[in-house]
């Protein structure tokens, strides 16, 4: 029997595109996709040829969340420890993406539900479909929103609208998320691939570092003080005015051509 992948994965110019597959399961998590999404998070850190990621969902949904099917209370035994499945597998691969200093678009082409909206909001750049929902699902099944949920959502949306979403979790439309600031754009399904697939070619065509440093800056910024804040951007931008892209974009811009950036 031919063994179905579970995270399907190819690098073309320059950008890495992960799809979530087990669409009989709307790319619901089971252990080995797990691993697999993870151990491509960390390639993308460790591997050159990577300059950004586009990360999507095969079938009709994006990603409903984390599989129940081997966890219905009805089989009996002991009750799984949740907590030991946020530390073992998700805790780890949120650190890797919100760590990644390149960009991850995340192309939401249907349903994300529970973890699975958490870890497209985890992502730099969001597109969805509008035909693509944002569900909330935990308070469903008595659980809190995890996969750093109740991290992002207050911080991007505010606590009204968190609360309110995380307590009813009524679905939120593509447009609802593109109107609210949750998410960059909702677009029309059929546009979805072509267009999530140039905004990470165009990524990867720019100044990794200098992107990858201004991911740091802001990711930081609600936890800093100014001071503290300022002496961190002091030394990015120090960081960054010695890469060869930053010499490169200065000589483009002075010979008025558009700047060839190699990541370095």
């Amino acid at each position: 029997m031919l063994e179905i992948q579970t995270v399907i994965s190819e690098i073309n110019n320059g950008v890495l595109k992960l799809t979530l597959n087990r669409p009989d399961k709307l790319n619901s998590f089971n252990e080995e996709m797990h691993l697999s999404f993870r151990a491509e998070i960390e390639r993308a850190h460790s591997e050159k040829a990577v300059r950004s990621v586009l990360l999507t969902g095969s079938g009709r949904g994006f990603c409903a969340g984390q599989d129940l099917g081997d966890r219905d209370p009805r089989k009996g035994g002991e009750r799984s420890d949740l907590g030991h499945t946020i530390e073992t597998f998700y805790n780890p691969t949120l650190r890797l993406i919100r760590s990644l200093e390149k960009p991850i678009i995340c192309a939401v082409n249907g349903v994300a539900a529970g973890a699975g909206a958490n870890i497209a909001l985890a992502c730099d750049i969001v597109l969805a479909a509008r035909s693509a929902k944002f569900i909330q699902a935990f308070s469903k099944i008595g659980l809190i929103p995890d996969a750093g949920g109740s991290w992002s959502l207050p911080r991007i949306l505010g606590e009204p609208r968190a609360k309110a979403l995380a307590l009813l979790g009524e679905p939120l439309t593509a447009e609802q998320a593109e109107s609210w600031g949750l998410i960059w754009k909702a677009v029309d399904d059929a546009a979805l691939p072509e267009e999530a697939t140039a905004l990470a070619e165009k990524l990867a065509t720019g100044p990794t570092v200098g992107l990858g440093l201004t991911k740091r800056l802001i990711q930081a910024a609600a936890s800093q003080d100014l001071d503290t804040h300022l002496d961190m951007e002091r030394d990015c931008q120090q960081t960054a005015g010695f890469t060869d892209d930053y010499a490169e974009g200065v000589i483009a811009f002075l010979e008025k051509r558009p700047a060839q950036f190699r990541g370095e």
